[in-house]
């Protein structure tokens, strides 16, 4: 599944300088896999991440994570569905402050809950049917369909069939696909776009400044608010909120103890 999306991230990544990584040997890391950690200090490997100012040589800040995944029956979706979820969203939760994109391709045999699942946590879904990839594959005049019943031999002649596939045939099953799939793909692009090229709509700063009262009951907080002088303020600073409100809908909150880390932030998202 991952050949149907890749040519349309590669062209929209090139198009807009963005660095799109994959399964691949980069210098900029070790091995073949796209590998990032989680809030927790968890290490997941991912099928695609865009970086912006990433290179063959040096990683850049992750603004989009997408998985991609197979499954024959239905009674696993679910459990794929958590599986991903489980893995992107601790990403997510780290580089909170990027608000990035992310994703799931997914193909084969997968319940409506489970699609739903994901679309209910902000995940943008790519899928592809079962019939869909069995109809691509019949085109070249090989039957991929089974189940349970299916027998060993069945299985075995099938894997050779499949590892002697010509370049021909794969390429193909691989415009079968892309065209029985353009709706959903479309729809996916376009959200994928439309977070990447996003723009600032208004950049609301909230400086707190005040003295702290601690309390140790309700009653004296009660006291303290009431005793709340709101026509001189004082004190020190605090914390400085910064809210950035996006044209897609997309917000960023953010609080900083000083000015520094609020100028900081505000400077890597001018970019």
């Amino acid at each position: 599944m991952n050949r149907i999306l890749k040519p349309r991230l590669e062209a929209f990544a090139g198009a807009k300088h963005f660095y799109l990584d994959s399964q691949k040997e980069r210098p900029a890391r070790t091995g073949k896999k796209v590998s990032w950690n989680d809030k927790y200090g968890n290490k997941h490997d991912l099928d695609f991440v865009i970086e912006v100012g990433g290179s063959e040589t040096e990683r850049g800040m992750p603004v989009a994570f997408i998985e991609a995944a197979w499954r024959r029956y239905t009674k696993h979706s679910k459990n794929k569905a958590q599986e991903i979820q489980g893995a992107i969203l601790p990403i997510i939760e780290l580089h909170h402050l990027a608000a990035p994109f992310y994703g799931a391709v997914l193909a084969g045999e997968f319940t409506d809950n489970a699609l739903a699942q994901l679309r209910n946590n902000k995940f943008s879904v790519l899928y592809i049917p079962y019939r869909q990839v069995v109809d691509a594959f019949a085109a070249v005049g090989f039957d991929i369909e089974f189940d349970e019943d299916t027998s060993d031999k069945s299985f075995a002649e099938a894997n050779v069939r499949l590892a002697s596939l010509s370049d021909a045939e794969k390429a193909e099953i691989r415009v079968f696909l892309v065209d029985a799939s353009k709706n959903e793909t479309d729809k996916f692009m376009t959200a994928l776009q439309a977070t990447l090229e996003r723009f600032i709509v208004q950049i609301i700063l909230v400086p707190l400044f005040g003295t702290e009262a601690k309390c140790m009951s309700v009653e004296e907080a009660l006291v303290q608010l009431g005793q709340l002088d709101k026509t001189k303020p004082n004190g020190s600073l605090q914390k400085i909120d910064v809210i950035v409100d996006y044209n897609n809908g997309d917000t960023i909150r953010a609080s900083f103890v000083d000015e520094i880390g609020a100028m900081d932030f505000l400077s890597k998202l001018a970019g």
